[in-house]
């Protein structure tokens, strides 16, 4: 069984930690010994996830988090260090998405709102979050940025939203090589299309149809196939990996599947 002992007692912080992947990602982290600091801007989701973690007996708090305001970013490092007295690492998940046009359909402050939340919320994140790990002095710190499978792949008719998960990826590469002396892992989630809460009342045959054009293997991913990740990049186990961008998307990054009789025998055979 795999070990992730080393995790236990370790301070971290999950924003857009409500529900979906963040949720996910905090669940987890709470079951394996962690202290988590649930952020998301919708307090009563926040700290509902607060209340599940407590009465399975884990740790956690709430603080309400706006990613693309600086003055909500620093306060929540701060309230996450005058909490537990230290930081020992941060996950980078909120964001937000687009309504899918091409380039010259979207409007100049939708490319504002996406990208303060999705590029510069990452970046400040990071910033604030790095700056409190190394004050730490975490044996272990770990910065993991959630970007999207449209961080390693282009998409079209999704330029805003892809172009500011590229942009993740990068931030991660770079502060990968910045912080490696310094004993900090950054690295990125790269999911697929995962069954959050935004399929809860899709139609079982449309999220099959969805699954089986987006997902080689033909189902969604599930978020605590994500979160797993996210708490083994979190371990020791993984202190020799930073820098990387990892697609959990069943294969859906190194192309499509063509159909045949061994990939697809219900319909060719």
């Amino acid at each position: 069984m795999t070990d992730f002992s080393s995790v236990e007692g370790k301070v971290a912080i999950v924003t857009g930690a409500a529900d979906g992947l963040g949720k996910a990602i905090a669940l987890c982290y709470a079951e394996n010994g962690m202290k988590v600091i649930v952020s998301d801007i919708n307090a009563d989701k926040g700290l509902g996830v607060v209340q599940d973690i407590i009465t399975g007996g884990g740790e956690a708090v709430f603080f309400k988090t706006d990613v693309s305001l600086e003055e909500d970013v620093r306060g929540l490092i701060d309230f996450a260090v005058t909490t537990y007295g230290r930081l020992d690492g941060i996950v980078n998940n909120a964001g937000i998405s687009a309504d899918s046009r091409p380039i010259h359909e979207y409007s100049i402050e939708e490319f504002d709102k996406i990208t303060a939340i999705d590029l510069k919320g990452v970046f400040m994140g990071m910033k604030f979050g790095i700056e409190a790990i190394l004050k730490s002095k975490s044996p272990g710190g770990f910065v993991i940025n959630v970007a999207s499978l449209a961080g390693i792949m282009g998409n079209s008719a999704m330029a805003i939203y892809t172009s500011s998960k590229h942009g993740v990826v990068g931030l991660t590469k770079s502060a990968a090589l910045d912080y490696a002396a310094y004993n900090i892992t950054v690295n990125a989630i790269c999911p697929g299309t995962i069954r959050t809460s935004i399929w809860r009342d899709a139609p079982e045959e449309v999220v099959q149809q969805y699954a089986n054009i987006l997902s080689p293997n033909g189902r969604l991913g599930d978020p605590k196939e994500v979160a797993h990740v996210a708490l083994f990049l979190a371990s020791d186990l993984a202190r020799y990996i930073s820098g990387s961008a990892i697609p959990v998307d069943a294969g859906a990054h190194v192309g499509k599947v063509t159909p045949t009789k061994w990939s697809h025998p219900e319909i060719l055979n």
